[in-house]
């Protein structure tokens, strides 16, 4: 069969029994704490996931400015800390980036594969064993998200139960914190969506970056943006197994390298000096980059 040829399906009914196999192979804490926010990819269910993207990658699928790519991987390699920022759109973003590079015939882009540890939030290896086998695939630093927090604190039933769940999230994001920095002293490269979620047509909200992002550029030396144009994933709604499937052609462009102090630096410098959030403002400089770059792309392809 063509993939050109297949019809959208839930990743229930086309893979329900490979996320069963996912599931029976997962390792990964099913809770988070303090001691367990690094996490090592699983390679045994990297393969399952590398069949899934191979699986509904139309040939068309490629990297954009790869000179871009493969500068920025020259300069971790010459000890610069590298961080990317990147558009979300579904689950399959990061498998289906990290498998383009690692099968783009350039070797540098390929052992780029390897060097990423992607920030993810805890609701990934907490809120289901087959949610939780999918994200394990991908090395990763686990943090307490901020809105997960402001949910959290809103529902708890006591002060107490609220002071817990506070204090809990700044023990698991200062072990995060430690984290990356052992990341970037072993030369890997750490990659955020600063959206913190996947944008969902219709709620402009979701593509809104959050604002502790401008704390990413303070810690890191150098950074690429890279735009998503096409997934092989469509949201239906939270039930990730809902998401509808089928082949796609997915583009990946990488911006040039940005040196983060000066490019933070400069902008900052461009706002009012009574800004009340320069912090947000920042952050929504970059999605607005990542945008035209994204719009770019449109156009030409």
């Amino acid at each position: 069969m063509e993939k050109e040829s297949v019809r959208k399906m839930s990743l229930k009914e086309r893979y329900g029994e490979s996320f069963k196999k996912l599931a029976s192979l997962s390792v990964a804490a099913a809770k988070i704490d303090s001691t367990n926010v690094y996490q090592e990819e699983n390679p045994t269910t990297r393969k399952i996931m590398d069949a899934l993207v191979e699986d509904n990658t139309l040939p068309e699928s490629h990297l954009e400015g790869t000179e871009n790519f493969e500068k920025f991987y020259d300069e971790v390699c010459a000890g610069k800390r590298g961080l990317i920022l990147m558009e979300h759109y579904s689950n399959t973003d990061l498998p289906a980036f990290c498998y383009m590079l690692e099968h783009s015939g350039k070797e540098k882009l390929s052992d780029l594969s390897k060097r990423i540890v992607a920030i993810a939030g805890m609701k990934l290896n907490e809120a289901s064993p087959i949610v939780r086998a999918f994200a394990e695939s991908f090395t990763r630093v686990v943090i307490y998200p901020t809105r997960s927090l402001d949910t959290n604190e809103k529902n708890a039933a006591t002060e107490e139960e609220a002071k817990a769940e506070e204090q809990k999230a700044r023990k698991i994001n200062l072990a995060a914190m430690h984290a990356m920095d052992d990341c970037k002293r072993r030369g890997q490269v750490i990659l955020v969506f600063p959206s913190g979620t996947r944008y969902r047509p219709g709620h402009p909200e979701t593509k809104r970056g959050l604002r502790e992002i401008d704390s990413y550029l303070r810690m890191f030396d150098i950074v690429i943006l890279v735009s998503i144009n096409g997934s092989i994933l469509e949201i239906q709604n939270e039930d990730m197994l809902d998401d509808l499937v089928a082949p796609a052609k997915m583009i990946f462009t990488a911006s040039p390298v940005i040196e983060c102090k000066p490019f933070r630096k400069e902008y900052l410098a461009s706002l009012p000096e009574d800004e009340a959030d320069p912090k947000q403002k920042m952050i929504d400089h970059v999605m607005e980059l990542l945008e035209k770059q994204h719009e770019e792309i449109q156009k030409i392809y």
